[in-house]
Order: C-alpha cells, then sequence, then structure tokens
C-alpha cells in the first residue's frame, strides 16, 4: 500500500513539473504574440497632473462642480479618488480622479474655464512586463489545478492522499484568486487614466495676498522684538537694582572717608 501510494506521489509530481515547463512555453509564446499584434500603448497606465489659476473666489465651487461630474459619470466612466479643499485668504482644491481615456479632456476643459492652466505633465507606466509575467503565473495555475483534479478525481487513491491533494489545491486556488485580482487590477489602470487637478489663485490674487502675508508678518515680527526687548529689560531690573546699591555704598563710603579726613 505504502509502495501505491509513493509510485502515485512520483507520478503526480512529474505530470505536475512537466505541465509547469509546457504551459510556460505555450504562455510566454502566447503573450509575446498577443504584445506584438496589440496596438500601441495598450500596456501603458497614464497619468495626468494638471495646475490651474483660479479667482480664488472661483475655487471651491469649481471643485465640487468637477467633483459632481465625476459622480454623475458625464464624461464617462470616472470615479473620484481624493478631494481637498482649503478656503481663507489662501484658498486652493485638489481632485483625483481615474476617469476613461476619453474623458480627460472634457474634464480639464471643465475645471480650467475661465481661468488658466499653468502647468500640466502627463506620464506613463508601461506595464507589459508585469502583465505578461502574471499570465504566465496564472496559466500554470491553472495547469497545476487541473492536474491536482484529475488524480483527485481517481478512485484508488488513499484518503490520506486525498486530504494532501485537497490541501495543494486550495493553495493553488487561493494564488489563482490573487492572480486574477491583480490581472483585473492592471487591466483597470491601463484602460482608465489617473488625472490629478490642482487649483490655485490667480497670479495677482497670489500676490497681493503675499504682500498682505509680508505685512503681517512684519507686525509679529515687530510685536515678537517688542516682547523680547521687555522681558530682556525685565530680566535686567535686579542686576539694575544692585548695580546701583553698589555705587550708592562706594559713594557713601567715599564721602565718609572724606569727613573722617
Amino acid at each position: 500500500m505504502r509502495a501505491r501510494q509513493w509510485i502515485l506521489a512520483a507520478a503526480m509530481l512529474s505530470l505536475v513539473a512537466c505541465s509547469n515547463q509546457e504551459a510556460a512555453t505555450a504562455s510566454a509564446d502566447s503573450a509575446s504574440a498577443e504584445a506584438a499584434s496589440a496596438p500601441a500603448g495598450t500596456f501603458l497606465a497614464y497619468e495626468h497632473s494638471v495646475s490651474i489659476r483660479l479667482a480664488g473666489r472661483d475655487i471651491s465651487a469649481r471643485v465640487n462642480a468637477v467633483q459632481g461630474s465625476c459622480f454623475a459619470q458625464k464624461f464617462g466612466d470616472c470615479a473620484v479618488l481624493n478631494v481637498q479643499q482649503q478656503g481663507g485668504e489662501f484658498p486652493s482644491g485638489t481632485v483625483t480622479v481615474r476617469i476613461a481615456p476619453e474623458g480627460v479632456e472634457p474634464l480639464v476643459a471643465q475645471a480650467g474655464t475661465g481661468g488658466e492652466i499653468s502647468s500640466r505633465n502627463l506620464k506613463a507606466e508601461d506595464l507589459a512586463e508585469s502583465v505578461r509575467d502574471n499570465a504566465l503565473q496564472r496559466s500554470r495555475l491553472e495547469k497545476e489545478h487541473a492536474r491536482l483534479l484529475q488524480f483527485e478525481a481517481r478512485p484508488e487513491l488513499a484518503i490520506a492522499d486525498m486530504l494532501a491533494l485537497s490541501k495543494q489545491l486550495a493553495e493553488i486556488e487561493a494564488a489563482l484568486d490573487g492572480s486574477r485580482r491583480e490581472a483585473a487590477q492592471q487591466r483597470h489602470r491601463i484602460d482608465t487614466n489617473l488625472l490629478t487637478m490642482e487649483f490655485q489663485p490667480t497670479g495677482t490674487e497670489a500676490g497681493r495676498s503675499d504682500i498682505g502675508q509680508a505685512f503681517r508678518d512684519s507686525g509679529r515680527i515687530l510685536a515678537t522684538s517688542t516682547a523680547w526687548l521687555i522681558r530682556a529689560f525685565a530680566f535686567l531690573i535686579p542686576v539694575f537694582i544692585v548695580l546701583g546699591a553698589v555705587v550708592a555704598a562706594r559713594s557713601w563710603r567715599s564721602r565718609a572717608e572724606k569727613t573722617k579726613g
């Protein structure tokens, strides 16, 4: 009985090893052919960064409008990832979304209406290698999973062998789930664009704010310096008192000596 189990285990390992090699070779050829025939940019994940100058009083409303357009899917598939706003004397805002490629320009146009696009950057991450590696791993796992299912269906398997196979199947299925999730995430990054829009007040408003801040800073610096001088004077008062007492004592002693003389 034990000899039969050893033979079965050895056969199973041999079949799995062969299937791994065949799967890797076939998947590599398939992935290479797919990459060669795919349109340019298929595996590129694009990220846009746009800086917009806008009247400070309009920034909050514009941030809300851009966010609302994304929620309403106005320009295609869109998901809001991050929104930040700051009011007061230095208003600003940031909106980050993941949007379908065809929606990037319309959303940027809405964000910049009545303002000025001061800077814009575009970068792309090539995911071709990551996609290929994940596809190879998923194919290998699927082949192993199919082979183990064939062994599990054999009626002559002992209980211990069935338990070992069940454990291996559970591990492979968990790895397959992770590989499929990664593939879905990669595909989502390729099919959509990451867009970050930063809103700042116009140059004139920013200049006025800087001047006002400079005046406020000068007042704060003057107040701090005056407070420091007051503290320094208060600290020196006891010293002045002691010095005055010493001088008065010496003067009194000098007059006393002259009187005796």
